[in-house]
């Protein structure tokens, strides 16, 4: 049986919700891989909207198996919230359905005060535009090997300890910062009364995971966020804290990279970014603000207003690449309905070098100049399109360029949030 990993291939808010939402039907396993509770999916199914932002988009359809795996980092408390809130919306979840890896670092309360306070305290051009939710510093606090895991939640000794060594590093800091000393006692209380709603869900998801695939069971790798917020390849410093592409679905969830047969690229008609950082297509007029109310483009999480601009070829060629996409998914189109002119970024011009690939360098990133190629737009809807026959000829031949330019084909396009509204090219789950 295939195994698909879902990845954003821009700055994320790609659309990825719906298509995950659509294989995870057909799914056995679904696992998140990285990130944190900062990424959130929409799913809308029968005119229920569901918002997810920790839980694996598997929860809302029973039967199955949603894993959060080690390469995520787990806030509890907030987690518990979430649960609650689905529960509410008739949506079963237990240790049947929902499984946490042991060694999930968790994002403790001092991580969000810490994001938020550094956040505050950076002069400007240094800022981030974390959600300060505490992602990065949990995520520090896990290569600084001081973290808390889900394990260590079993045994009050153990917790002690792993609290003891993170206060060594966090008291200090928040000192500098002017922010007051951890309470430790008060803290260990507060673990030690979450423990045993989040241990119930605990296990070696490694092992699970292993087993599901010597089963032949089908299994999808669910990421957050998009390829150009990846730590290694992003557009950094302005990236998360994980690593998002889809090699990390492996080292996630503790399987071997031959688990993966197919990765799928969310990819949206346009470009848009949350944050702060380089974009080289970003429209600040008229076309601009019609991209962001057409589109809806306010995060799931943030409710932030999302930059938009042109689509960026060169971008995505490069995200397919660095992620090994085998097929795009490109969402929204309908979005660019009624645009006369389409420009799509085929190269920059930087100090009068043409190049076919973002440096790597910051400051060369925000040099860089888009040079468009430009195509005749649509007036005809594409809202609702489920076949080509459905689409005007301009968009069709839209698609294909894409197709071009980035070197990856399209293996479905969607044409509207509504889950039917996609054109089927090629099955991801297909052996």
């Amino acid at each position: 049986m295939a195994n698909v990993v879902v990845v954003g291939a821009q700055w994320g808010d790609e659309g990825k919700g719906k298509i995950v939402d659509w294989l995870s039907e057909r799914a056995d396993v679904i696992a998140r891989f990285q990130g944190g509770h900062n990424a959130g999916h929409t799913l809308v199914i029968d005119a229920q909207v569901y918002k997810l932002h920790a839980l694996p988009s598997g929860v809302v359809r029973g039967g199955k198996l949603s894993v959060i795996g080690n390469g995520v980092v787990l806030d509890p408390w907030n987690l518990l919230k979430e649960i609650e809130t689905i529960r509410a919306q008739g949506v079963e979840i237990t240790p049947e359905t929902l499984m946490i890896a042991e060694n999930t670092p968790l994002i403790l309360p001092y991580h969000g005060e810490l994001d938020r306070a550094r956040e505050e305290a950076a002069s400007k051009g240094s800022k981030i535009g974390t959600t300060g939710r505490g992602i990065g510093p949990a995520y520090e606090d896990k290569v600084g090997r001081r973290v808390i895991r889900v394990a260590d939640l079993a045994d009050r000794a153990t917790l002690e300890a792993r609290v003891d060594r993170a206060l060594q590093h966090h008291d200090p800091l928040r000192k500098g910062l002017g922010v007051e000393p951890i309470d430790r006692d008060a803290l260990i209380e507060q673990l030690l009364e979450v423990a045993p709603q989040i241990l119930k869900y605990a296990g070696p998801v490694w092992k699970v995971m292993n087993e599901k695939r010597r089963a032949g069971k089908r299994i999808l790798f669910e990421g957050a966020q998009g390829a150009l917020l990846d730590i290694d390849f992003g557009t950094y410093p302005f990236v998360t804290s994980s690593n998002v592409i889809a090699g990390q679905a492996a080292t996630g969830v503790g399987i071997g990279p031959g688990s993966i047969d197919f990765v799928l690229g969310i990819v949206k008609a346009y470009t848009t970014r949350v944050g702060e950082g380089p974009f080289p297509t970003e429209l600040e007029d008229d076309d601009g603000q019609r991209l962001g109310e057409r589109g809806h483009e306010f995060g799931t999480t943030t409710g932030r207003k999302r930059r938009c601009g042109w689509f960026d070829a060169v971008l995505v060629r490069q995200t397919c690449a660095t992620s090994g996409v085998n097929g795009i998914s490109l969402t929204k189109l309908d979005v660019l309905d009624g645009f006369e002119t389409l420009k799509i970024c085929v190269g920059y011009d930087l100090d009068g070098k043409r190049m076919d690939y973002l440096p790597t360098a910051a400051e060369e990133q925000a040099r860089c100049v888009p040079i468009y190629e430009e195509m005749p737009g649509w007036s005809e809807s594409t809202e609702g399109a489920r076949s080509w026959a459905d689409l005007p000829a301009n968009a069709i031949k839209y698609v294909r360029r894409v197709e071009e330019l980035i070197d990856c084909p399209v293996a479905l396009l969607s044409t509207s949030p509504e889950r039917d509204d996609t054109i089927l090219v090629t099955d991801p789950f297909a052996d």
